[in-house]
């Protein structure tokens, strides 16, 4: 059966459940890998068969496009102008066919959130960290490819966010993707003085707007998921006082199978929920039809956060 929508993050550390460590090839910690990335996107290719397959089924069931990237937080600050969403050519006949029905954003609250408010049939991915430029690519064109619309909590640290911000930032702009604040380098924020915290907040909300234009605000997701009242007023202080937590995860900061992957995709993609990714490894790359078939099956429209909660005034 599937599990209770406000059930808590099922990974209490932030990430990995102790319980399946046999299920992995390896036992790294998370950001284990920081050396050079894998050759996850020419993988990837060699999968676009499948995906085809699976865009033909997104189209007739899965709407993917919201409301003018205007009237949501994370769009351009300097709007000069309006721009599509990012589209690789010859993808238009898997646009969505018809528009989703309008969404009422409630505002984003003070405090912490572990699911999507209200019942529905949403469901917010959400990507973290960025440690392997060739992940984040492939997600990157994944969007592209979809319309899918997710969540990245950034860590302006790793190179991925550079090296594909040409390819990424038409998603951005256009509110497809919504880029929020995870930390510059992915510290465990509790062993932080209020003053290391705040340099760790807004280097990376610098980094945000300087590389895209736009800013992480209001949402905040503490690097293993620890946090306390003392890191949250910080956070809050500095306009982030939405602490994005979950209610599934993918379970892949660090080397899993995909068939461990998918079978936690199945479990946790489920209505109004959070569920948290990372871009650091490839295996996830491998399954993206997979994942597709299960969001399009179930039909689950993927939002952003910023399509679902309104920023404080």
């Amino acid at each position: 059966m599937p599990p209770t929508r406000r059930r808590t993050a099922p990974e209490p550390a932030g990430k990995l459940p102790p319980q399946r460590s046999p299920a992995r090839r390896s036992a790294h910690t998370h950001h284990s890998a920081r050396t050079g990335a894998s050759p996850a996107a020419a993988t990837f290719h060699r999968r676009q068969l499948l995906l085809g397959l699976a865009l033909g089924a997104l189209a007739l069931g899965t709407g993917l496009s919201l409301q003018d990237p205007d009237t949501v937080p994370g769009r351009p600050i300097p709007a000069e102008g309006g721009t599509t969403p990012g589209a690789a050519p010859g993808t238009d006949a898997f646009a969505p066919s018809t528009p989703l029905p309008p969404i009422t954003r409630v505002l984003a609250p003070r405090g912490v959130i572990t699911a999507l408010p209200g019942t529905g049939n949403l469901l917010a991915l959400t990507v973290d960290d960025g440690t392997n430029s060739d992940v984040v690519a492939a997600y990157t064109k994944f969007c592209t490819d979809t319309r899918l619309r997710l969540t990245f909590f950034v860590n302006g640290a790793n190179r991925s966010w550079t090296d594909n911000a040409p390819a990424l930032r038409p998603l951005v702009e256009s509110g497809q993707v919504l880029l929020a604040n995870h930390t510059w380098s992915h510290p465990d924020i509790t062993t932080l003085s209020r003053t290391a915290l705040r340099e760790e907040i807004t280097r990376n909300d610098t980094f945000l707007r300087n590389t895209y234009g736009v800013t992480g605000l209001p949402f905040f997701r503490p690097p293993y998921g620890r946090h306390n009242p003392t890191t949250d007023q910080v956070a809050a202080d500095l306009g982030y006082p939405t602490i994005a937590m979950w209610n599934g995860s993918l379970a892949d900061s660090s080397i899993i199978t995909e068939e461990f992957l998918l079978g936690l995709a199945r479990q946790w993609f489920q209505p109004q929920h959070i569920v948290i990714g990372h871009a650091n490894h490839p295996a996830v790359t491998h399954v993206y039809p997979q994942l597709l078939e299960i969001i399009t099956q179930r039909r689950l429209q993927t939002v952003t956060l910023a399509d679902v909660y309104a920023t404080p005034r």
